[in-house]
């Protein structure tokens, strides 16, 4: 049986902004009570949302991917084998996870992990295929992409143009983002079985853009345009639209700075820390889990201007939306958080 949790979210007035002055009483008398339900609960630090159906599949931290049933909120287990152990520390794991376009036929499915070899970590992109009760890795898409303690980016997608994006943090050495031969502090494009597309911004080069620190979200709108999410360091956390080719300035510049043919992010938090991760967007809003921030940020495309659409959760990793149903999970269990009673979880909102 569903678990139903009544929460108090808080929904700004429409066009309000963090940058206003704070609520005042009559603000928070205009907020109003929204209903989060949770899907399913007693999971272990999950770091992607994917969806097929009425069964989501979450990716676990430790190397597990958890196959959910919407209807009732039973969980299946599911094992991940793969041919280079999996290494779970600080912010590496299993990390991103999606089902491939053709998953009914298939059975088949993209994932990102952190490894280490000869003493080094890295992290790689495998082909996986549901068989036998587990997920096993059938070839490796990429891999030696370098990893760390921190910022090792992680999220997969694959773009409307059909080909597979991921981002990658700088893996704690911020030199590596302007580094072209390097893979780290990148966004990375790539045919569906590894390749490079010809079309790449730099010859026989993953590299679709650079500069980035730590990036942890794609989304892509109804245009087709990239947007991606960014930790910034001390606060100045981003979101960017991701263009090929062009450097978005880690190390060299950050927040509102400006730098020759360097790209500013079209957002910036500033002072605040949000360090957001998955993002979704619709009706030319992009909703943005954050960690730090503990909440699901609404940044208005059009004038970006944010709202709060709801907190009180804890640590949010990633938000996966469909039609007008939004879902979320936590990561208070991860080390960094405090967690509750039945951590964590997967919930799910209506935005109607």
């Amino acid at each position: 049986m569903r678990i139903i949790l009544a929460l108090i979210f808080v929904l700004f007035i429409s066009g309000c902004s963090f940058e206003d002055e704070p609520t005042n009483e009559d603000e928070v008398n205009e907020a109003f009570a929204r209903q989060a339900e949770i899907v399913t609960a007693e999971l272990d630090i999950p770091w992607n949302i994917t969806k097929q159906g009425d069964s989501f599949y979450l990716s676990q931290r430790a190397g597990k991917i958890i196959k959910v049933n919407e209807a009732d909120g039973s969980k299946e287990i599911q094992n991940v084998e793969v041919t280079k152990q999996i290494l779970h520390e600080s912010e590496g794991g299993f990390l991103g996870f999606i089902l491939a376009p053709d998953f009914e036929s298939s059975g088949e499915a993209y994932g990102y992990h952190t490894y280490e070899a000869n003493g080094q970590v890295y992290n790689r992109i495998i082909l996986l295929k549901f068989t036998q009760n587990s997920w096993q890795e059938q070839e490796v898409i990429l891999e030696g992409i370098p990893g760390g303690r921190i910022h090792n980016g992680g999220r997969i997608k694959i773009g409307i143009d059909g080909k597979l994006y991921a981002t990658t943090g700088d893996a704690g050495n911020p030199e590596y983002a302007q580094n072209l031969d390097n893979l780290a502090g990148k966004i990375l494009r790539m045919e569906l079985d590894g390749s490079v597309p010809e079309d790449n911004p730099y010859p026989d080069s993953y590299i679709y853009s650079y500069g980035h620190r730590n990036p942890q979200g794609l989304a892509w709108d109804h245009d087709g345009k990239l947007y991606s999410s960014e930790h910034g360091q001390s606060a100045h956390d981003e979101i960017n639209l991701i263009e090929p080719g062009k450097n978005y300035g880690w190390p060299l510049i950050e927040g509102e700075e400006q730098g020759a043919e360097m790209i500013s992010p079209l957002y910036q938090t500033g002072t605040d820390t949000w360090a957001p991760s998955g993002i979704a967007i619709q009706d030319r809003k992009m909703f943005v889990a954050t960690l730090r921030g503990e909440s699901i940020r609404v940044v208005n495309l059009d004038t970006m201007k944010v709202d709060l659409a709801f907190e009180n959760l804890g640590r949010l990793r990633d938000v996966f939306i469909e039609n007008d149903t939004l879902y979320t999970i936590t990561n208070n269990r991860d080390g960094r958080g405090t967690p509750r009673e039945g951590d964590d979880k997967l919930f799910k909102l209506s935005l109607k």
